[in-house]
């Protein structure tokens, strides 16, 4: 038998081997270095002093290297939109006197409405309210921003930059100053449209045909503090932002710094198009930290042609009171998921009433299109025209129904509401306890104030179910589980119904100061 030869102690093999793993390892070793050399490259202004890419192969790493675009700034964009924007300054005779407090600050706002609440809470990104000081028949002044929008002289700002101007005039970015006039203003999405005289040829910008999307770049342009022609740049950090200002609240969140003196102007996407109209900041220190709110293009376009068509906005309506569908309301009446607009009151002689709409009816799409939520329903019929025919598919009593009304035109005054409860707890009795609520209710009849209908809380448990849905004394509930109620027994009665159909809460439609809506109270077990 022949013996065996162990190849590896000849010098033959083992050479070999070794070059072959030297080979092999050299070429690893080169290739991570080539790559951190890469990496040094593209982030080292300079080489260092023992250069060991010197081969062809790193040479043309170079070349794809420089290839790569590089971060260009923002500067191009700037150059070209910025002589759209102008400074807003107006003038603003007071004509109120000073509070005895000594608080004389003015706003064009309604006192305790939606926007006069925001604005004194959070501030305004403007020179004019709040926070603008005077006395009797002084004359004020007030800085904005704003951008043309034609090349004849029509530009936007906002409606509380310009609101009760005796005189506005405009600083374009070359320095120059005209003379403007206010076309027509819209207070519900706080928009203004002017007009400059003095040239027919005035550079102006564009209104973004596309969404922003969350993340996306954005720049504002404006006046700040009175130093006009400033650019801050940011992303875009939320949309559909609503900040109480009222039922078309839509607004796109801006991280870009914006100021006092911002108001009404431009937020340039990078094609250099507006992508919104800066309007408000939350601002807990009166500067920018970050937050601010721009009106949408998309709204901006609908009422700017409005206003330069008829100097006022008329939008769609059908007489509804809404409400958003909560996960507890959802349950309550056996809907899959929270969305669509709960009718808690339609306006008597309103579209909606003629067309046999009623109270916790569940609106669920318009001409065919979802709706997600009471303020999407509220900014979609708000857009259509007054007179226009719509379909609208409803949930009513668990069953879908398809409803068509022609839609009235909003009004432009807000409507008186029905006497309040101030009296409403007066003469009332102790009432009758509901137990597992946490409630007592008399019937309504036997509360003076408190009209004929329903029964009214008489005492709520401060660490009840009733309480924490926010039913105090007062409240008058006209429906439980979708039957209207007089009485206490009435009331345990629907709501031991609603736990013998196995559901979570009772949902109750409760008049409260005049306005109607419905609550979800979950139900004790047991």
């Amino acid at each position: 038998m022949t013996d065996r030869i162990d190849l590896s102690n000849l010098p033959s093999y083992r050479q070999p081997r070794r070059s072959v793993f030297s080979a092999r390892k050299f070429a690893l070793m080169a290739s991570v270095v080539a790559g951190l050399g890469a990496a040094v490259y593209g982030f080292s202004p300079s080489s260092s002093p023992a250069d060991l890419f010197t081969s062809p192969a790193h040479a043309q790493v170079n070349n794809e290297v420089r290839k790569v675009e590089r971060p260009i700034g923002f500067a191009d964009i700037v150059e070209r939109v910025k002589p759209s924007v102008i400074s807003v300054k107006v003038n603003i005779k007071e004509k109120t006197a000073s509070n005895d407090d000594g608080d004389d600050s003015s706003s064009p706002f309604q006192p305790g409405s939606p926007m006069e609440r925001f604005f004194r809470r959070f501030g305004g990104p403007d020179g004019v309210p709040p926070g603008m000081k005077g006395g009797r028949g002084r004359v004020v002044q007030g800085q904005g921003s704003g951008f043309f929008i034609s090349a004849d002289g029509f530009a936007v700002t906002n409606n509380h930059v310009v609101d009760g101007a005796d005189k506005v005039e405009v600083t374009t970015d070359d320095g120059k100053t005209y003379t403007a006039k206010v076309i027509g203003t819209d207070q519900r999405t706080d928009l203004a449209l002017i007009k400059v005289e003095g040239s027919s040829n005035f550079p102006f910008a564009k209104l973004a045909d596309s969404k922003p999307r969350i993340g996306d770049w954005v720049l504002a342009v404006g006046n700040p503090f009175g130093l006009g022609g400033t650019v801050t740049a940011g992303i875009v950090s939320a949309s559909g932002r609503d900040i109480g200002n009222g039922p078309y609240d839509d607004f796109i969140q801006i991280d870009a710094p914006v100021n006092k003196g911002n108001s009404g102007g431009p937020a340039f996407d990078t094609n250099g198009e507006v992508m919104g109209v800066n309007t408000a900041i939350y601002s807990p220190s009166g500067g920018s930290v970050g937050i601010a709110f721009s009106i949408p293009a998309s709204t901006v376009k609908s009422v700017v042609a409005q206003l330069k068509d008829k100097g006022s906005v008329s939008r769609g309506w059908i007489g509804v009171q809404i409400q958003p569908v909560t996960s507890d309301i959802a349950d309550s009446l056996g809907m899959k998921k929270a969305e669509g607009a709960l009718v808690a009151e339609p306006q008597a002689n309103g579209p909606a009433a003629k067309a046999g709409i009623e109270s916790g009816d569940v609106i669920t799409a318009v001409n065919g299109e979802s709706v997600k939520d009471a303020r999407e329903l509220a900014r979609t019929i708000g857009g259509m025209a007054p007179g226009a025919t719509v379909k609208l598919n409803v949930l009513h009593k668990g069953q879908d129904k398809v409803v068509n009304l022609t839609l009235g035109q909003l009004p432009n005054t807000v409507e008186a509401k029905a006497d309040n409860d101030n009296d409403s707890g007066k003469g009332a009795s102790k009432g009758t306890d509901v137990p597992k609520l946490g409630m007592t209710v008399a019937p309504a009849n036997s509360v003076a104030g408190a009209g004929k209908e329903g029964v009214v809380v008489t005492q709520v448990d401060p660490k009840s179910a009733a309480a924490e849905r926010g039913f105090k004394e007062g409240d008058v509930i006209l429906e439980v589980g979708g039957k209207s109620v007089a009485t206490a027994g009435e009331v345990r009665d629907a709501i031991n119904t609603a736990r013998t159909d196995n559901k979570n809460s009772v949902l109750m439609r409760v008049k409260s100061g005049g306005q109607s809506r419905f609550v979800a109270v979950p139900l004790a077990k047991g």
